[in-house]
């Protein structure tokens, strides 16, 4: 690659984006800095803006609904009600749907698929766009379909705690022609990238202000040497999931975190539930004294920046400037959206029983008998 000269942006990235359309099956495909550029460029692509409101889940990284903000929409969080797998509820969905409503930005959390064919034809009826974050399902399937590919759009992370990874790095992914052109224009300041970046504008709404979101091309090499290991990583976690689960089958007093398309999660974690809220710190601290890494989810005095109810900087409704937009943007008619940080008391009742486990692709077989052998030892006595 540095005998090339190429540093920026170059064939090894583009190499990179056909390797993602090949195996993924998407018609196109573009390498970014990151995915919560993948994020921002989805809402700005699909014209998402002043006045619309973006539903998302109470549960995700907050650049989920940060992307949101960036453009001027307003963020709509979904309780889980319904449900326990910890994704948002296709029923919560079609609750919040209002006038306004431009998009569902939904995110398939640890690894798990969303419920895709509820959430599309929700989208379908109410004729809403859907935005896949990816970020920790990379390499997941619904019913044989590549999570990122059966939304408008899907947007995939690179960073260092993900799947497969080169640090940063992000890429999105969609069917759509002019989706795709619109994107190639946005990361590449909306002009230079088109074949004549000095002509007058081939359709409404080619040329506008753009950003720098272009991969760089060291970045693009790491992912192709990375790219050939993800099946393997992906194999050895769902080995491991699978070793704990037939484990802890039938085990009384916890309950595993059901799942839509048990063939496409990727595996990443796993996640059950307790019956009660002040079993999970005794039961975590006897698995960790066993030599099992796992820990408890919520503790509303341990901020984690994946749940709803530590984002600050929205529920308070902060924003970099005084004006206070998009909250009161004058395009936002109708009644404000209002946030507390127990206005989605399913999602903190959930996360308040859960333990999870990481299931990191270097873990062994026998490594994995021996946590199932471990969680049965704890639940024995405290499940």
């Amino acid at each position: 690659m540095l005998k090339s000269k190429w540093i920026s942006t170059g064939p090894k990235c583009e190499e990179l984006e056909s390797l993602f359309i090949s195996k993924f099956g998407a018609k196109y495909a573009v390498a970014l800095s990151n995915c919560t550029d993948a994020l921002h460029l989805a809402c700005r692509v699909l014209d998402i803006g002043e006045g619309d409101e973006v539903i998302c889940p109470s549960l995700s990284f907050a650049a989920t609904v940060n992307c949101i903000r960036y453009v001027g929409a307003t963020p709509v969080f979904c309780d889980i009600c319904g449900t326990d797998d910890m994704n948002i509820s296709p029923a919560e969905i079609e609750k919040a749907i209002t006038p306004k409503t431009k998009a569902i930005m939904l995110v398939h959390f640890a690894g798990y698929p969303c419920d895709m064919d509820a959430i599309m034809a929700i989208a379908k009826k109410h004729k809403l766009a859907v935005i896949e974050d990816v970020a920790q399902a990379a390499g997941g399937t619904y019913k044989g379909r590549y999570l990122g590919t059966i939304g408008d759009m899907g947007c995939f992370s690179f960073q260092y705690h993900k799947i497969i990874t080169a640090g940063e790095g992000g890429m999105v992914v969609t069917n759509d022609e002019r989706l795709y052109d619109r994107c190639m224009g946005y990361h590449d300041t909306a002009a230079c990238w088109r074949p004549d970046r000095f002509a007058e504008q081939r359709y409404e709404g080619e040329l506008f202000c753009g950003v720098n979101y272009r991969m760089s091309e060291l970045t693009g090499a790491v992912m192709l040497a990375q790219f050939e290991k993800w099946d393997g990583l992906l194999a050895n976690m769902r080995r491991n999931q699978q070793i704990i689960l037939d484990g802890i089958k039938g085990t009384k007093g916890i309950k595993v975190r059901p799942r839509y398309d048990e063939a496409g999660d990727v595996a990443i974690c796993l996640i059950f539930y307790l019956d009660a809220a002040e079993k999970v710190e005794p039961f975590v601290e006897a698995l960790q004294a066993e030599g099992v890494a796992v820990a408890g989810v919520f503790n509303s005095g341990i901020p984690d920046w994946h749940i709803y109810a530590h984002w600050k900087h929205v529920i308070e409704k902060k924003t970099p400037t005084p004006e206070g937009c998009p909250w009161t943007c004058p395009y936002h008619k109708g009644e404000p959206v209002k946030y507390s940080q127990d206005m989605n008391p399913n999602t903190l009742g959930y996360l308040s029983r859960v333990v999870h486990l990481d299931i990191p692709a270097q873990m062994s077989a026998e490594d994995s008998a021996m946590i199932a052998k471990a969680i049965n030892k704890v639940a024995s006595v405290l499940a």
